[in-house]
């Protein structure tokens, strides 16, 4: 099968849109790795994607009277860019389908190419379902994102460059993993020409399909998906994409929100480019595996796939890149509420750089703090401050991996209610596109009284709220089959200890 990809692959016509994009040193990850890191710039194409590349292959193998009926798509934004190019170099009409959470940058660099856009549903199954309606009532021809030969080979030429760009010994190449067929086709050729080295595939940790499919042996359907890395939020992998990773691919690394954010920052001082998430997964990836295997004086090269993320993401990705790369903890801290107890403390932490301090008056006995504390040891350090602070009798928890510390406590800390209340604390995540946080509230309704209430928008596809909910005792279960008629994704937070110390009553027993 791979020798059938490497002959679609070198017969590729993708340069007619596409640029051999380059092989770029990364002078500070290679220092930071102990590994000399390569990075293939396809944040550089035209529409600033390798997309272009399968989106153009298989729209040139369609027969004439195909592409005079026109094609259509449905995208979250870069395969819908690239079969725009495509369309308009080709000069066949087409129709995208954008979930309506889609960022605008991608809409209009897409509406740009004179493409018609339809803008429907929430996330891509929607948008699927309705590309294949207008389809078939149409007579249209769709362009699928990744499970198609054509545009898996299209892909491919990405690995055909890279062994071209680098001569010499590779340890691994490293490649996204959304629908699989990028990392399909890059994997295909390089096991064809070059089987030595190793295809790592990277995921999204909250949309790992590839990575559950391979285990399980057989492709799998994830519940729920992540959108902060859109271009590789998938809840299915292709069939085709599929059989050719297990033949292919070596291993899959999974990565979370913090490590991509730390990745964008590291391709942002090597390059001084913005990557997208996805775009910077292969990064991510590349530094869990060079540390999970202790590489040393190895040759990595990563696939950086895009750059089109929104500049309102910025502030978000700022935020997480600290705690991503382990340059930042969180920690709640209990202080005595007299004076000088504050320059005390500041005194044991010496001269370390304080990043957050979040202090609400509460009673005369104990100040609850977020503090937040610049590392430059990583969790070595951090666990040195945790130590130091409890042998020194401040009562300390650890924030620094948890999720509603990180997202909404460090913005909220505020102070507790002044009496005991039946209050239930929940985080909410709805799609994120205009008018969605009044429907969030509307759904609420006015039967429930909300005693809390944190969202802030971070230019993603999902909102993020957190909502205190005065629930009478004994009307639990009622509560509870309204959250699931709700129609929102929900996670019970009363337990979580950061909300604990910085926003519920103290208990008198």
């Amino acid at each position: 099968m791979p020798q059938k990809y490497l002959n679609k692959i070198l017969k590729a016509p993708v340069y007619d849109v596409a640029i051999e994009s380059p092989l770029d040193p990364a002078p500070g990850l290679s220092a930071k790795l102990s590994n000399s890191v390569l990075i293939k710039r396809e944040d550089l194409q035209p529409i600033f994607s390798f997309k272009l590349r399968g989106a153009y292959n298989k729209m040139v193998s369609l027969p004439k009277n195909l592409r005079r009926k026109g094609v259509i798509a449905a995208s979250a934004g870069n395969h819908a860019q690239g079969v725009a190019l495509a369309a308009s170099t080709l000069k066949v009409p087409a129709t995208i389908v954008m979930p309506q959470t889609t960022p605008e940058i991608k809409v209009a660099a897409v509406r740009k190419r004179d493409a018609k856009v339809i803008l429907y549903g929430d996330d891509f199954s929607a948008a699927y379902s309705k590309a294949m309606e207008l389809m078939k009532r149409n007579g249209l021809t769709f362009l699928h994102p990744f499970d198609d030969p054509e545009v898996i080979a299209g892909q491919g030429t990405v690995g055909m460059e890279i062994l071209r760009q680098h001569m010499g010994a590779v340890h691994a190449i490293f490649v996204p993993v959304g629908g699989g067929g990028l990392a399909a086709g890059v994997a295909a050729y390089v096991k064809m020409v070059r089987p030595e080295i190793k295809v790592i595939g990277v995921e999204a940790s909250d949309a790992a399909s590839m990575y559950h499919s391979l285990k399980k042996g057989r492709r799998i359907v994830l519940d729920e998906v992540g959108t902060f890395a859109d271009g590789v939020a998938v809840a299915q992998v292709g069939k085709e994409t599929f059989r050719l990773a297990r033949k292919c691919i070596d291993d899959i690394v999974v990565a979370d929100i913090d490590q991509m954010c730390a990745a964008i920052k590291d391709l942002f001082d090597d390059t001084r480019v913005i990557a997208e998430p996805s775009g910077a997964l292969a990064i991510a990836g590349m530094k869990i595996y060079a540390a999970r295997e202790r590489l040393k004086g190895q040759t990595l090269i990563a696939v950086n796939t895009g750059a089109n993320t929104n500049f309102d993401r910025l502030r978000y990705i700022s935020e997480r890149a600290e705690i991503g790369e382990a340059r930042e903890a969180l920690m709640a801290v209990t202080i005595p509420e007299k004076k000088g107890s504050f320059r005390k403390f500041c005194r044991i932490l010496g001269k370390r750089n304080v990043t957050e301090f979040n202090y609400r008056y509460t009673n005369n006995t104990n100040a609850q703090i977020l503090l937040g504390v610049k590392l430059s040891d990583g969790d070595l350090e951090r666990l040195t401050i945790l130590k130091l602070l409890k042998k020194k009798g401040y009562p300390v928890v650890d924030l620094t991996n948890n999720e509603m510390a990180k997202t909404h406590i460090r913005h909220l800390v505020g102070g507790q209610p002044l009496g005991a209340m039946d209050e239930e604390i929940y985080r909410f995540e709805f799609p994120e596109r205009p008018g969605a946080l009044m429907n969030f509230l509307t759904k609420m309704g006015n039967k429930r009284n909300i005693s809390l209430f944190h969202y802030r928008n971070h230019g993603a596809a999902v909102g993020r709220v957190l909502c205190g909910i005065q629930v009478p005792r004994g009307g639990a279960a009622q509560f509870r089959e309204f959250l699931d008629n709700l129609g929102y994704p929900y996670f019970r937070e009363s337990d979580n200890a950061a909300y604990q110390i910085f926003l519920q009553t103290p208990s008198n027993d």
